[in-house]
């Protein structure tokens, strides 16, 4: 790190600018924005400072720079075409330790002023180290696109509550659960939809119960990481993993996702491989039990989406039973993700009207499945967890009227760098399979579609990874 970002209050406190012309206009209008009394050395100025002079906004002096001009500012800020007086400004004021900035000249700067997002009192700021201020402008839109306006009056709304909360319970660390709390819950949800009196009022009641000393569950936040890609979380899924206590985690969680989790969060891995379990699934659901009765903020991370052959209603009946909050993230799902990212679509006017989703194994490890509905034309199917069972698979269709040459694929770690597609037919995957050694995770699809990856598939994974 080259630089070490702080933010400076300047509120009442004399800043000299030294220049008076666009390069230097910028940096007033900024001053000025954080209450600082500005006080500007130039032989003239442009024609909107001389409006901020006449209703005196700004302090004008017309004379030369000289070194006594900076004793007792906060900063200084040298915005003129001369490079020699720029010069000049900045060594006066590193040989009086007064931070200084010179527009477009690093090497002369001890501070460099940064690319902002103002939701004040949120403030976001980005800086290149002044080696690209244009990359700097570029990333601030991003995230100016990305953080609601309301996030202000949001922090104004929390700090109303946060000098209460300290004063009620002296434990740092059951404040921190209080808060990771609401900013996981639909409270936050509710405020940014506009309903602002609603979720001060939410707060409240969160808050009064916690001073009557009722028991207080923390919550469980099932989230979809999707099939591998990091940039296929939601934003409330980053956010949630974001703020967790602990991060409960299974075999198809991406490992760079794992690194958006705070540094203490407790990690709690619970992978299973097809027939071997690391943890039963019962054990899973009385964990999160118990991790949210201890007050935390847990966050039970899943590949693809909870609720599509991820066991999430399995874990959140118990939930419901043991009285624990929850919330369900959707994430893309293995099905999406990964024919997306093969150029495979699931659907299309001339091939496929439909799309069934099917799982290679029921929980027994047995597969049971209507094989007269999964053989009509029309139609696309994918099979989750299918690989262990191809001859199964492929033998259960071709028995059931599916034509051997129906066109079939299989996406291993889809969506990731690593992603392989293999193409053939429902007769010859099996061979496919075991020739190329294929392993979980992996997802097959049937169905006419798969023809369209000659035409979509490599120019589409180009792209998008």
């Amino acid at each position: 790190m080259d630089h070490l970002p702080i933010f400076l209050n300047i509120t009442d406190q004399k800043c000299i600018v030294v220049g008076g012309g666009d390069s230097a206009e910028g940096k007033i209008t900024l001053l000025l924005k954080a209450n600082a009394k500005v006080r500007v050395i130039a032989s003239d100025l442009k024609s909107s400072l001389l409006d901020l002079k006449e209703k005196k906004v700004i302090e004008h002096q017309i004379r030369p720079f000289s070194d006594e001009d900076i004793d007792d500012c906060k900063l200084v800020i040298a915005a003129t075409d001369n490079l020699d007086l720029n010069r000049k400004v900045s060594e006066s004021a590193k040989r009086k330790n007064i931070p200084v900035n010179v527009v477009d000249c690093p090497e002369l700067c001890t501070f460099n002023m940064p690319s902002i997002v103002d939701r004040s009192p949120v403030l976001i700021a980005v800086s290149t180290g002044g080696t690209s201020p244009t990359l700097a402008r570029i990333i601030r839109a991003k995230l100016e696109a990305m953080l609601p306006q309301s996030y202000g009056r949001l922090a104004d709304l929390i700090n109303g509550f946060r000098d209460k909360s300290k004063s009620s319970n002296t434990d740092r660390e059951k404040r921190r659960q209080f808060w990771n709390k609401i900013f996981s819950s639909p409270i936050i949800e509710l405020f940014l939809s506009g309903r602002e009196k609603d979720a001060k009022e939410e707060i409240q009641k969160e808050y009064d119960s916690i001073n009557a000393n009722h028991q207080s569950y923390g919550q469980v936040c099932l989230v979809g990481a999707g099939p591998g890609d990091p940039d296929l979380l939601t934003l409330r899924a980053l956010r949630l993993i974001q703020n967790a206590d602990t991060i409960v985690y299974d075999r198809l969680v991406f490992p760079s996702i794992l690194d958006y989790a705070r540094r203490d969060a407790e990690m709690i891995y619970v992978g299973k491989k097809s027939a071997l379990h690391t943890v039963p699934q019962d054990q899973i659901n009385q964990t999160l039990v118990d991790l949210a009765k201890q007050g935390k903020m847990v966050v039970r991370l899943k590949g693809g989406d909870p609720f599509i052959f991820g066991r999430g209603g399995e874990e959140v009946e118990l939930l419901i039973k043991e009285g624990i909050s929850f919330q369900v993230v959707p994430g893309v799902t293995a099905a999406s993700g990964c024919s997306t990212y093969a150029g495979i679509p699931l659907t299309h006017r001339d091939y496929a009207q439909s799309c069934t989703l099917v799982t290679g194994h029921l929980k027994d490890g047995s597969m049971d499945l209507n094989w007269e509905c999964l053989v009509q034309p029309k139609q696309t199917i994918v099979f989750y967890m299918g690989v262990a069972n191809i001859e199964r698979v492929c033998g259960g269709l071709i028995k059931h009227g599916m034509p051997g040459s129906k066109p079939a694929a299989i996406i291993q770690k889809g969506t990731t760098k690593n992603q392989k597609v293999y193409i053939g037919t429902v007769s010859n995957l099996a061979e496919i399979v075991e020739k190329n050694d294929i392993k979980p995770p992996s997802l097959i699809i049937v169905g006419e579609v798969v023809n369209l990856h000659r035409k979509l598939g490599s120019s589409n994974l180009d792209r998008i990874l």
